[in-house]
């Protein structure tokens, strides 16, 4: 593993994320369903002081995706085993993150079903970054 490549993956990566998040939730319809249940998730106002928490986060996971991706025996494959990579990242946050926080908050299906498909999206793009820059 090359921890240089690893870093600059995870990079890439957390700018493809965010360019994509920002399409899908800030610049689509989506933006809408968010706003219906202000009880749950803050405003765009309140969002900005904690932002920056939110970007170390999603820094820190790209940069262990990335390693997680240079691990696997099939590494340096290219744009389709990232793709697959990707659609693995894509299950996991479904179930772990989209699906259980249907049940945990108060939210509605079309905003669960809109989350499912844009964050599918991101995280198998993510995948394709992850690939072909490490």
């Amino acid at each position: 593993m090359n921890p240089m490549r690893v870093l600059l993956a995870g990079v890439a990566a957390f700018v493809v994320y965010f360019v994509l998040g920002g399409l899908f939730f800030a610049a689509s319809p989506l933006k809408k369903e968010f706003m219906q249940f202000p009880a749950v998730y803050r405003t765009q106002e309140s969002m900005k002081p904690v932002m920056p928490i939110g970007m170390a986060g999603m820094l820190l996971a790209m940069i262990a995706l990335s390693a997680l991706y240079a691990w696997s025996t099939a590494a340096g494959r290219g744009l389709v085993h990232g793709a697959e990579f990707g659609a693995l990242v894509a299950l996991y946050a479904l179930g772990s993150f989209v699906l259980h926080n249907h049940v945990n908050l108060n939210i509605g299906w079309r905003l669960t079903i809109g989350q499912a498909v844009a964050y599918s999206v991101q995280w198998v793009v993510v995948g394709i970054v992850i690939a072909l820059v490490y």
